[in-house]
Parts: C-alpha cells; sequence; structure tokens
C-alpha cells in the first residue's frame, strides 16, 4: 500500500514532531489569519484608490467612483467574516447538495441568457439590480462543500471507480464545462484544479486521476487555442522574449515592475496607472503594488499569503471532523491558488488570464465569497480549540 493510500487526507499525512510545537498553534491560527485578511482588505483599498482614480475620472468623472465602492465591499466583507464566524461550519454540510444543484441552474441560466441575447459577450455575471453576481464564484464554493461532504461520507468507497471516483468527476465536470463555455478557460481551470486536488486528499486512486488526465489534458488544450485572442496570449507568453512578441498588457505590466526597483516610487506614484494599464485595478494590481512599494512591499504581499496558507494548514490540521478539515483545506487551496496565478501572470510566470488577486482587487462578488471562505475557517478553528484528537483518530469534548 503506498503512502497516499495509507493516509488519504492531508491531516493525516504530516504529524507532529514530538517535543516540538508547530510554528503557528491551532489556538493562535484563526486570530492570525483573521488579522492577515484585515490586513490585505485594507491594501486592497488603498491599491485600488491609487491605480483606479485615472480610470474612475475618465469612465465616471469621480476619481473616487472605485475607493468608495471598494470601502463598502469591504466593510460587507469584515461583516461576512464576522458573521460566518458565528455560523456553525456545518450548516454547509446539510445543504450542499442544494448549493450544488442551484449553481448548476444558475450557470445554465447565464447560457440561456447569452443565447437569447439578454447577456452580450462572455456570460458571466448574473445582473441583480445595481450589482452583477459572478456565478462562478458561488459554484467554486458550492463545489468545495459538497465535495468536503462526499469525501468525509464516502470514504469506505472513495477508492472504488464506480461508487466513489465516477460520482465526483461527473459533478466537477459538470460545473468546469459550464464555467468554461461561458467562456470563461481561466476560471475553469482553477476549478478543475481545486477538485481534482480535493479528490486526491481525499484518497481517489491515483491511476484513476492519471487515466482521467490522459483525454482532458488534449481536450484542454484543444479549447484553449479555439480562440484567436487566446493564441495571442499563449504565443506572447512563450515568445515573449522580445517587445514585439508581448501583448499591450504584458509590456506595460513589466514596465511597472521595472519602475518599482527596490523600494518603489511611493504611494500614489505609480506611472503606470495613468491610463497606460488596463484592469490595474483589477487584474494587474500586482503591477501597481510593485511600482509604489517595490521589490520589498511584493515580498511583504507574498509572505501575507504564504501566512494565510499556512494557517489554513493548521486549521485544517485540528478540525474536529473530516467534513471541516476538507472545507478548511479547499478554501485555503481556493483562495492561496488564485493569489499565486494572478501575481504569476503580472510577473510574466504564466500566460495573462483574468484572474483577481484575493481581497485586492476591486470586486465585491469575490472579496464577499473569499470573505465567507475566511468565516468559515475561523469558526472551523474555534470549534477545534474545544476539542482534541483522540489517539484511535476520534474526537472528544474537552472537560470545562
Amino acid at each position: 500500500m503506498s503512502y497516499h493510500e495509507a493516509s488519504p487526507a492531508l491531516a493525516e499525512q504530516i504529524p507532529p514532531v514530538a517535543g516540538r510545537e508547530p510554528i503557528i498553534g491551532k489556538n493562535i491560527a484563526g486570530k492570525l489569519l483573521l488579522l492577515i485578511v484585515f490586513l490585505l482588505m485594507c491594501i486592497g483599498v488603498l491599491v485600488v484608490y491609487s491605480s483606479g482614480a485615472g480610470w474612475a475620472e475618465m469612465k465616471f468623472s469621480d476619481p473616487e467612483y472605485f475607493l468608495w465602492r471598494q470601502v463598502v465591499y469591504t466593510v460587507l466583507g469584515l461583516l461576512t467574516v464576522v458573521v460566518f464566524s458565528i455560523i456553525p461550519y456545518r450548516v454547509f454540510r446539510k445543504f450542499s447538495k442544494i448549493m450544488l444543484l442551484v449553481s448548476v441552474l444558475l450557470l445554465v441560466l447565464l447560457l440561456v441568457l447569452k443565447a437569447f441575447g439578454v447577456i452580450s459577450g462572455a456570460a458571466r455575471w448574473l445582473p441583480l439590480g445595481p450589482v452583477n453576481f459572478q456565478v462562478s464564484d458561488f459554484a467554486k464554493y458550492a463545489l468545495i462543500f459538497h465535495f468536503s461532504r462526499f469525501i468525509s461520507e464516502k470514504q469506505a468507497v472513495i477508492r472504488d471507480l464506480n461508487r466513489g471516483y465516477y460520482p465526483m468527476l461527473s459533478m466537477l465536470l459538470t460545473v468546469v464545462a459550464l464555467i468554461a463555455v461561458e467562456p470563461n478557460f481561466s476560471t475553469a481551470s482553477l476549478v478543475a484544479t481545486i477538485g481534482f486536488m480535493m479528490m486526491f486528499l481525499g484518497g481517489v486512486r491515483m491511476k484513476h486521476l492519471l487515466v482521467t488526465a490522459v483525454p482532458l489534458v488534449p481536450a484542454a488544450i484543444l479549447f484553449a487555442i479555439a480562440q484567436p485572442y487566446r493564441v495571442k496570449r499563449l504565443v506572447s507568453f512563450f515568445l515573449g522574449g522580445s517587445e514585439e512578441h508581448l501583448t499591450y498588457q504584458v509590456y506595460q505590466a513589466l514596465i511597472g515592475l521595472g519602475n518599482g526597483g527596490l523600494t518603489g516610487l511611493g504611494i500614489g506614484a505609480s506611472k503606470q496607472r495613468e491610463l497606460f494599464l488596463p484592469l490595474s485595478y483589477n487584474d494587474f494590481v500586482f503591477v501597481v503594488i510593485g511600482e509604489e512599494f517595490g521589490f520589498i512591499g511584493g515580498v511583504v504581499l507574498l509572505s501575507l499569503f504564504a501566512g494565510l496558507f499556512i494557517c489554513g494548514l493548521v486549521i485544517a490540521r485540528h478540525a474536529p471532523d473530516a467534513f471541516g478539515r476538507f472545507v478548511a483545506l479547499g478554501i485555503t487551496a481556493a483562495i492561496v491558488l488564485y493569489a499565486f496565478i494572478n501575481i504569476a501572470v503580472a510577473s510574466h510566470l504564466l500566460p495573462t488570464t483574468g484572474v483577481a488577486l484575493p481581497f485586492i482587487s476591486y470586486g465585491g462578488t469575490a472579496l464577499l465569497f473569499n470573505s465567507l471562505g475566511i468565516g468559515i475557517l475561523i469558526n472551523i478553528s474555534r470549534n477545534s480549540r474545544r476539542q482534541d484528537r483522540a489517539p484511535d483518530g476520534e474526537t472528544q469534548q474537552e472537560e470545562a
């Protein structure tokens, strides 16, 4: 039996070292996570205002348009963290099937609205009065919740092809396919990555995953090159050694990062934000951070996300049950993966994709759903303080 087969969950693969305390204890992981997210949100408000003032002046005749909207999103995000840190996380176990079904229906609704001309262009946003709701964010979290429930309840058959793997694969491919045809290839790829990661950690046989990859990888490549704009992005990435092969966005992003140097130009001194770099307040917000705060500012931001990752793993390690453990792993992976992709794209380490930087990029839907995820992580952490894992793997209630 392989090591992976013997220990399907990441939390069980990394036992504590005898005689040593972890770098971040379970009792402070939730508090430290809240502090990290609060700092990221504050950075987001500052940088969105700095990077979006020029665009807001041009589009809305108000340089503070993005600022105040981001402030509102941030306040709502903090309230969301507080609310869901109080609501027991196990409530999502009860409604995970309904949430996943609703997310699939909403994704289908987007395509229907696009087919009838109600939505033009990419069908990613569902208009709800004065705000737009990005359905893929809801679908991502619904999938995490239901996968966590399925894995925790079906451990006896998780390695079985028909009763374990195929049901999970069907759910994942349904959501991913609907997101991909919006079209939103980058988000579909990230949701697929999160889903397969959770299956791997849950104990699915590695050979099943590898066999699935044989047809899926070529199919994903063909889908990626089916549109000229995606081909242009790939050419820009692989042949981007000279200026003529770089797309405009990538070229301006590299100029911005180069301008920052070691310590940056200072708050509000970014040159690329002045209508040179499109979406500088969203997909390429890291460029403005690098230009205004320099290499040091970029390292600080990376350190905050690294801290978030470690806190998430600690919370998952000490979760009071399997459902909480996999929810914590899924949420942590989702947030950190999106951050890594955004920063890698801005640094020209990956092809250009439309992925926002969690808690920092301008926008409401992603920030609120990520805040929901952080609230759930804190709730799991709070529950872990009241329970200790017994030697046989069960949990026991601490004495008062």
